[in-house]
């Protein structure tokens, strides 16, 4: 079993920056394809960002690429995801979650194995 746990959410002002960090346990985080998903009230949860298991291959929204980067440190066991140039529209509970495979063939919330509790990401305007 993998545990999640995310950390790092808060208030920011738009345009401002918040670094996510997603603590996972077990041995296996480093052969698990990674994702942040994110959900604001009464909308679906929705893919932000997603790493491959070496974190050679990532992926991003449309909304978020240029301002998001996802990154993962296995030697730590834990995912980031570093946001810039934040915008109201991002506010949102953020989660982390795992696919017990070292890819992702497509990027729904479904396909996911493990999912953390969130955190929560107000941009205010």
């Amino acid at each position: 079993q993998v545990q999640l746990v995310e950390s790092g959410g808060g208030l920011v002002q738009a345009g401002g920056s918040l670094k996510l960090h997603c603590a996972a346990s077990g041995r296996t985080f480093s052969s698990y394809a990674m994702g942040w998903f994110r959900q604001a009230p009464g909308k679906e949860r929705d893919i932000v960002a997603a790493i491959n298991y070496s974190g050679g291959s990532t992926y991003y929204a449309d909304s978020v690429k240029g301002r998001f980067t996802i990154s993962r440190d296995n030697t730590k066991n834990t995912l980031y995801l570093q946001m810039n140039s934040l915008k109201p529209e991002d506010t949102a509970v953020y989660y982390c979650a795992a696919k017990a495979r070292p890819y992702l063939k497509n990027y729904d919330s479904n396909d996911m194995d493990y999912w953390g509790k969130g955190t929560l990401v107000t941009v205010s305007s």
